[in-house]
C-alpha cells in the first residue's frame, strides 16, 4: 500500500476550493478531527464535534449502524455546515450525521479520501500519514 506524505496531503487542502461559505465545520470524530482542524487554519471558521462511531482503530464495524456515542452540545440550526470525515467508504457515517443534523440550512460533505461534496481522493485505502 502507498503512504502518502504529510506534504502531499497538505498540498490537496491547500488546493481544493469551496462553492460557498460556511458557518462552522463539523467534525466526525475521530476521524474527522485532524482534517477539520487543517481546514480551520484555513477556513478560520469554528469546528463542532459529532461523536459517530461505526469501526475500530483497523477499520472493522464494531456496529450494524453508526452510532452516536455522545449528545450533540452545538447549535447548528439553519447554519450552513461542511461535515468533515477522513475516511468514507460506504458512506454510512456521513448519511448518519445528515440525519442528526437536520434542521440545518445546508450541509456539504469533505472527505480526505472517498466519495463526498469535496474530497483530496478517491482512492484505495491508504495510511493517514497523521496516523502513528
Amino acid at each position: 500500500m502507498y503512504d502518502k506524505t504529510f506534504e502531499e496531503v497538505l498540498e490537496r487542502f491547500r488546493a481544493i476550493s469551496f462553492s460557498e461559505e460556511f458557518d462552522m465545520i463539523v467534525a466526525i470524530a475521530n476521524g474527522g478531527i485532524i482534517p477539520a482542524a487543517i481546514l480551520n487554519q484555513r477556513l478560520g471558521i469554528e469546528i463542532q464535534l459529532l461523536k459517530i462511531n461505526l469501526r475500530d482503530s483497523n477499520q472493522k464495524p464494531i456496529y450494524d449502524s453508526p452510532q452516536l456515542m455522545a449528545p450533540i452540545d452545538f447549535d447548528f440550526k439553519d447554519k450552513t455546515i461542511l461535515l468533515v470525515e477522513d475516511r468514507v467508504k460506504t458512506g454510512a457515517s456521513l448519511t448518519k450525521a445528515c440525519e442528526l443534523l437536520k434542521g440545518a440550512k445546508q450541509i456539504k460533505t469533505f472527505a480526505v479520501n472517498g466519495k463526498a461534496d469535496y474530497s483530496l481522493y478517491d482512492e484505495t485505502c491508504f495510511k493517514f500519514p497523521w496516523l502513528l
